[in-house]
């Protein structure tokens, strides 16, 4: 595992892609935990708690490294490649869903 975050290039600035779960919502499910979003893309997935685990599932069909969380007062990044969560000094504020 690294020190630090390797990929810390691929994070632009990304508008999230809907206000909840984006694969959830297309199968016509909301029962997601918590939601991240995609830091090269906006895609908005759930998390690993969550019974599809589609962030997770985003990450290993497209192999974008870093999502970072879409949850109120929650202002951190994961890494999937580098295996660490991180938070960035300077970072624009974290979105967050309605």
């Amino acid at each position: 595992m690294a020190d630090a975050c390797t990929h810390l290039d691929q994070i632009n600035d990304v508008e999230p892609g809907s206000w909840g779960c984006e694969d959830c919502l297309a199968a016509g499910a909301r029962n997601w935990v918590h939601l991240r979003v995609c830091q090269n893309c906006g895609h908005v997935g759930c998390c690993d708690n969550s019974p599809a685990k589609h962030a997770t599932g985003h990450f290993h069909e497209v192999a974008h490294p870093i999502i970072r969380s879409y949850e109120p007062g929650e202002d951190w990044y994961w890494c999937y490649v580098d295996d660490m969560a991180f938070e960035l000094a300077g970072a624009p504020p974290a979105p967050s869903h309605p």
